[in-house]
């Protein structure tokens, strides 16, 4: 299998994932306060949303390398 198709078989995987996923979210330790030498730490939780359009875009794309290099004499 030749290399352009490899790349557009992940980038197809990774926006199916993606439209499946939707999103994702971390957790993060900040530092409220500081007295001395007690700190005050709270949790603070992050997200960030995976656009669709970016996900079928990444399926659509991937779909065109695949096409291009199977075609593709070399």
């Amino acid at each position: 299998m030749k290399a352009l198709a490899v790349i557009g078989i992940v980038l197809m995987l990774g926006g199916v994932a993606a439209l499946a996923i939707g999103g994702f979210s971390f957790t993060s330790k900040e530092t409220v306060a500081k007295i001395g030498p007690l700190d005050v730490q709270a949790e603070k939780q992050h997200g960030f949303a995976i656009p669709p359009i970016a996900s079928i875009a990444a399926i659509v794309v991937g779909g065109a390398l695949v096409f291009a290099g199977r075609s593709s004499r070399t």
